[in-house]
């Protein structure tokens, strides 16, 4: 009995501890000014990626070096990222230095039209190749906008902050097609994300704490 009393005690004590660094590390974070971040950019495939890339467009060349991830099998995506990049090499001042960017594959978490059910097992098939790229990339900010890639992904940032390896901010903006409901994704992230950001004003009303910042791409 005194047997199991200790075991009940020591795993209630292993839960506690799990909610409290998980609240740490969910909790409002003071950002300090720095000369660069590197950025870990998610992008999907069609319209996702045209929305990821006009907002990665607008930033400034602090945000560097830039990591994109896609699905394997995106090759549209990848062409997209390096017209992108190249573009931004040719019209950049000589004195400029362009940010340094990387490009990554995992696997698809989950297909169009993929049932919810057999969606469980490839997004983790996928975390299994997500978690070590995170882990040695070690970016300071994810930024992403809905493809299912995205969900191992920021979970992955997340652990690194659970694990006390480092606090990875995410930054969710839900996709200028979402106008009165959010995605899957959406719906997953926004209990995970930093900043969730949506671009309808009735998306606000319906979750107050994300930020409505108006149409950003």
């Amino acid at each position: 009995m005194v047997s199991i009393l200790i075991l009940l005690a020591t795993a209630g004590g292993l839960v506690i501890s799990l909610f409290v660094r998980l609240w740490t590390v969910l909790r409002p974070l003071h950002i300090a000014p720095r000369e660069s971040l590197a950025l870990l950019i998610v992008a999907g495939s069609g319209g996702h990626t045209t929305e990821i890339l006009r907002l990665v467009g607008s930033l400034s060349n602090a945000y560097s070096p830039r990591h994109y991830v896609i699905a394997e099998s995106d090759e549209m995506s990848a062409k997209k990222i390096h017209s992108l990049e190249e573009l931004s090499r040719a019209q950049n001042d000589s004195t400029t230095e362009c940010p340094k960017y990387h490009l990554h594959r995992i696997p698809r978490s989950r297909e169009v039209r993929q049932s919810w059910l057999s969606s469980v097992f490839t997004t983790m098939y996928s975390m299994w190749f997500s978690f070590p790229l995170v882990l040695r990339i070690k970016p300071d900010l994810v930024l992403c906008n809905g493809p299912g890639t995205c969900v191992p992904i920021c979970v992955s940032a997340l652990l690194l902050g659970i694990l006390g390896i480092k606090k990875v901010i995410i930054v969710y903006v839900e996709s200028i097609c979402r106008v009165e409901t959010l995605s899957l994704s959406g719906k997953i992230l926004r209990h995970l994300s930093d900043y969730f950001i949506v671009q309808w004003p009735t998306l606000k009303e319906k979750y107050p704490k994300s930020v409505y910042l108006g149409r950003i791409v």
